[in-house]
């Protein structure tokens, strides 16, 4: 098992914290040999700011599952209440209903959009919106008689 230490590196950084959460979160995803699995899920990109996680959570109905975005991380949990199946005799169950907590990190500026339930898998749109003031903008290059005419503005 491998450790990286990047304390010097945030030594000298200011207002990183979430970057430093990420890389430990990432090193340890990395070294866990038992990670989750249940429920399975795809990750899509469906357009240039457009995101869908899609959750197979069969069993799981509306009431069931919670959807909580937060500092930059999506919660998706299930919970079944178990009441009904303890008196179910089953000869063969394949369909898995145990509760569930699967998080995301979201990148900056990723915003969830919306879910939906539908033949057994959850829907979650997501989007990213970058601020104005974030965007790429073209800066305009003028003459040097122009440079000269908005130098002698400010000088007078």
């Amino acid at each position: 098992m491998r450790t990286v230490d990047f304390t010097p590196v945030f030594r000298s950084t200011v207002g990183f914290d979430r970057m430093a959460r990420l890389l430990d979160h990432a090193m340890r995803a990395t070294e866990a040999a038992n990670a989750p699995t249940f429920p399975p899920y795809n990750i899509e990109k469906l357009g240039e700011d457009d995101y869908r996680i899609t959750m197979a959570v069969a069993g799981f109905g509306e009431g069931d599952l919670d959807i909580t975005a937060e500092n930059g991380q999506l919660v998706i949990s299930g919970r079944i209440e178990k009441s009904d199946e303890e008196q179910r005799n089953y000869l063969h169950r394949g369909i898995a209903t145990r509760n569930f907590e699967r998080r995301f990190d979201l990148a900056d500026h990723i915003r969830v959009k919306g879910a939906s339930l539908e033949n057994g898998l959850l829907h979650v749109s997501l989007v990213r919106e970058v601020p104005e003031a974030m965007k790429p903008r073209k800066i305009a290059i003028t003459g040097a008689t122009a440079t000269k005419a908005i130098e002698d503005k400010h000088a007078a």
